[in-house]
């Protein structure tokens, strides 16, 4: 999937603990109504996808790497924590 980091599978089975925190961070990124358009997936939309990763790296089409993606989900759930 082109949204993953590359190797992001294969750090979440080695560290669990971090496994959760990613899948949490994750599931709140998930399009609306996922379970009743095609792939039927909870995965981001496309355009949100390609606005998230506009405002990270000042590309869309740009990526980032595990200890990114891991420090803003631990960041995502900090925020969703202090409502």
């Amino acid at each position: 999937m082109k949204f993953l980091p590359r190797g992001l599978v294969t750090y979440a089975v080695t560290h669990p603990v971090h496994a959760v925190i990613l899948a949490r961070a994750g599931w709140s990124l998930r399009r609306r109504r996922w379970w009743r358009h095609a792939p039927f997936l909870p995965i981001p939309d496309e355009r949100y996808w390609y606005f998230r990763m506009s405002t990270a790296t000042g590309d869309g089409s740009g990526t980032v790497d595990i200890s990114e993606a891991l420090a803003a989900a631990r960041w995502s759930l900090r925020q969703v924590s202090k409502r």
